[in-house]
C-alpha cells in the first residue's frame, strides 16, 4: 500500500517588544513536504515446473503463514478415506504433496469424470484451430444416426449441448453410446441430465481434426504442459490414467486461464466460458465442469433442484473436475490454488460429488483460517 507522509510546519506568531499600538506580529509561511511514496512489495510470480523431468518448485506452510497444527488432521482424515494421493500448489508450487496406501509420485491412477474437462478443453482447441464450431449439430461431423432419434431430433443436438449435458438423451439407458442406448427423452437445450454421451465430442475432434482423438489430445494438451499418461477403454467409457502430478499440471494451466507460462493453450474466452453457467437448469455446471457459488445445482441421475452451493465449505470462485469415487481437481483463483485428491471412494461409490467434499473442505481451510 501506499503511504504519504505529510509535515506540517505550524504557523508561529513572533510578537515583539514595541511600545507602539499597531505593531504587526511576524508570521512564518507553511511549509508543506511532497509526499513520500513507498513502493508496494511485489506480489510472488506464479510459477510453472519444467516440462521435463521432476523439478519443481516448493513452498512451506511456514512460508505462507499457515496453520501448522492443521496438517495432521487433515492427513489422518485422507488416509481414513481410502485417499492415494493429496496436493496442493499455490502459485504453481507445491505446499503439500502427500501419498497414501503403497501410492507414489509415479502410480497411475484414473481421473474417471474428472476427465471430462480433458475433453472440454480439447474441444475447445480444436475450435479456435478452426476446425468445429460448438454450436454446429454434432451429426456435421460424425454423420447421421449416432442415436436412435428421428433425424430431425437428432439434429438438435449441438457439440454445445453435449458440453452442457442438455442433449436430452434418457439418461436412464445407462452409459451406453451406441446408437441404440442413445434414446430421445426431450428436446436438445431444454433438460440437464448427467450422461456418458458427451464422450462422441471425442469422435468429433478425431472427425474434424483427421487424427485419431488420443494423437490430436497429446499434441494439443498434454505434451505442451509436460503430462503424462494415457486414454484406455474401461467398459463404455474411455477412460484417462495418469500420475497426480500430471492432474495438477492441468490444474495449474486452468487456474491460469488456459495459459502455460507464456503458451496460451486454450483461448480465454472459451475458457471463460467453460468456467461459468452455461445454462439456466443446473446453474452450477459450465462445459463439464463443476462450479460452485452458485444458487442451486443438480447431481447426476436426479432431476431435482438442491438449493444452495455444491460445496458450502468451499470459497465461491471455485471451479471443480470431479469424477467417480472421489477423484477431484479444485481450482480456486482468488486464492492462487490447485488441490487434487485421487483414491478410491472415500465413502459410498459415487458418481462426481459425495459428502467427502464439503469434509475435506472443513479440514482445507483450517490450514489457513
Amino acid at each position: 500500500m501506499k503511504k504519504s507522509y505529510f509535515l506540517f510546519i505550524a504557523t508561529i506568531a513572533l510578537l515583539g517588544c514595541s511600545s507602539s499600538d499597531d505593531a504587526i506580529p511576524e508570521t512564518t509561511t507553511p511549509i508543506v513536504v511532497p509526499p513520500v511514496v513507498v513502493p508496494e512489495e511485489p506480489s510472488e510470480a506464479m510459477y510453472f515446473p519444467p516440462t521435463t523431468g521432476t523439478d519443481w518448485e516448493t513452498k512451506s506452510i511456514t512460508d505462507l503463514n499457515w496453520n501448522q497444527t492443521a496438517v495432521q488432521p487433515l492427513l489422518d482424515y485422507l488416509e481414513l478415506k481410502h485417499s492415494k494421493s493429496f496436493m496442493i500448489l499455490v502459485n504453481g508450487r507445491i505446499v503439500m504433496e502427500n501419498y497414501f496406501n503403497g501410492h507414489s509420485a509415479t502410480t497411475p491412477w484414473y481421473w474417471a469424470s474428472a476427465g471430462k474437462t480433458l475433453t472440454s478443453t480439447v474441444t475447445g482447441i480444436a475450435e479456435q484451430e478452426g476446425l468445429l464450431n460448438i454450436n454446429n449439430k454434432v451429426s456435421t461431423y460424425i454423420g447421421n444416426g449416432w442415436t436412435s432419434e428421428t433425424l430431425a431430433k437428432e439434429n438438435l443436438i449441438t457439440c454445445k449441448n453435449l458440453l452442457t449435458m442438455t442433449s436430452g438423451i434418457d439418461d436412464s439407458m445407462g452409459d451406453g453410446v451406441s446408437p441404440s442406448e442413445l434414446q430421445y427423452k426431450a428436446d436438445a437445450g431444454t433438460r440437464w441430465a448427467y450422461h456418458n454421451v458427451y464422450v462422441k465430442l471425442q469422435d468429433v475432434v478425431a472427425a474434424a481434426s483427421g487424427q485419431t482423438w488420443s494423437n490430436y489430445f497429446n499434441a494439443k494438451l498434454r505434451d505442451k504442459i509436460g503430462m503424462t499418461g494415457a486414454w484406455l477403454q474401461v467398459d463404455n467409457n474411455v477412460v484417462y490414467y495418469s500420475t497426480s502430478r500430471s492432474m495438477a499440471r492441468f490444474g495449474l494451466m486452468m487456474l491460469n486461464r488456459g495459459k502455460w507460462n507464456s503458451n496460451q493453450i486454450l483461448n480465454e474466452n472459451y475458457y471463460t466460458t467453460a468456467t461459468t453457467s452455461s445454462q439456466n437448469i443446473n446453474l452450477s455446471y459450465g462445459y463439464l465442469w463443476w462450479l460452485n457459488g452458485k444458487t442451486s445445482y443438480h447431481m447426476p441421475q436426479t432431476q431435482f433442484q438442491f438449493p444452495g452451493s455444491i460445496i458450502p465449505a468451499g470459497p465461491n470462485d471455485m471451479f471443480m473436475a470431479l469424477g467417480k469415487n472421489d477423484q477431484k481437481i479444485y481450482v480456486i483463483p482468488s486464492k492462487k490454488m490447485v488441490v487434487i485428491r485421487m483414491g478410491d471412494a472415500a465413502d459410498d461409490v459415487n458418481l462426481a460429488l459425495s459428502g467427502f467434499d464439503n469434509e475435506l473442505w472443513v479440514k482445507i481451510n483450517a490450514l489457513y483460517q
